[in-house]
């Protein structure tokens, strides 16, 4: 178990390491605001797509193709879960807080924070399951989610959901697996060079964030302290009781809930900004669990390493 937790202590530390980058150029303002805005959009549209269709080139194989849906269900399922689980535990007299409270618990960072390290941890086949979670996410981030916060019906869009770079990505990238076809190295090879930035640029991103957090304004916030513990611990914890009563193939079940039990979507902070919420709530939620998921990752991610062995 010890060996377990320093192997996963590291890459998580390791993250950390890039993320200390981000937060000194942003206490050094070597970084600025559009420059942060710009990198993000960089990651979401160009990057991300690229870690997805890179992911999905590999031969067909049934095995794998049925562990990818029962990736995609575990997802959906456990999304459900977490979103009983905070309408019912967080509640708030002040609306534009409780919808961040409840998006906070409910949505993880599992495109910036957990791709890189489920590559790190499990290789191909962990960026493969990955981006199953992460096209699930992503849909009802952009559909739940957007609802969450906006409470505006005519904001959910069919094609708005089609155009999401991510949902893209994973279109692509099934095509070419369930076709077991690759695509040509001069297009492949780019791609390939794109998709190894989805390491440090978000890395970056998270640290410049978090060196203009306010995080001392909520330790008497009891109901953030509620958020932070089921978004960490919580839900990560009830997603592998899910995983593991759906018998899931193993690395599936591992590399879905590195997925579960990173920290606060980073689009929690874009959604309240946007939509009115408590945007200084949102940045502190995020920026907090991104910190303390130095301790909670290693732990969950071990316990789940030694039930699916």
């Amino acid at each position: 178990m010890l060996a377990n937790f320093l192997t996963v202590g590291q890459q998580v530390v390791i993250l950390f390491i890039l993320i200390g980058v981000g937060f000194v150029c942003g206490k050094t303002k070597f970084l600025s605001d559009a420059a942060v805005t710009g990198m993000t959009d960089f990651v979401l549209y160009i990057v991300t797509p690229c870690v997805m269709i890179q992911a999905f080139q590999r031969p067909f194989e049934a095995a794998l193709a049925g562990a990818f849906f029962q990736a995609l269900l575990f997802t959906i399922i456990i999304i459900a879960l977490s979103y009983s689980i905070a309408r019912c535990t967080l509640r708030d007299q002040n609306l534009q807080r409780q919808s961040v409270y409840r998006f906070a618990a409910i949505f993880s960072n599992c495109g910036f924070m957990a791709l890189p390290l489920e590559n790190a941890l499990l290789g191909a086949d962990g960026m493969f399951f990955g981006a199953a979670f992460l096209a699930v996410s992503n849909v009802l981030c952009w559909t739940l989610g957007l609802y969450m916060m906006s409470h505006n019906r005519r904001l959910l869009s069919l094609r708005r959901l089609v155009t999401n770079p991510g949902v893209l990505g994973v279109a692509v990238g099934l095509v070419l697996f369930f076709t077991s076809s690759s695509l040509p190295a001069l297009i492949d090879t780019p791609i390939d060079y794109f998709a190894a930035l989805n390491t440090p640029l978000p890395m970056i991103v998270i640290g410049y964030h978090l060196s203009h957090a306010k995080i001392l304004q909520i330790f008497r916030d009891g109901r953030a302290w509620l958020t932070i513990a089921e978004r960490l611990v919580i839900i990560p914890l009830a997603g592998l009781a899910v995983g593991l009563l759906l018998h899931m193939d193993p690395t599936a079940l591992v590399a879905c809930i590195v997925a579960l039990c990173a920290p606060t979507a980073a689009v929690c902070t874009m959604f309240s900004v946007i939509y009115g919420q408590d945007s200084e709530l949102s940045v502190s939620l995020v920026s907090l669990s991104t910190l303390l998921s130095i301790i909670t990752m290693p732990l969950i991610i071990v316990l789940t390493q030694m039930l699916c062995a």
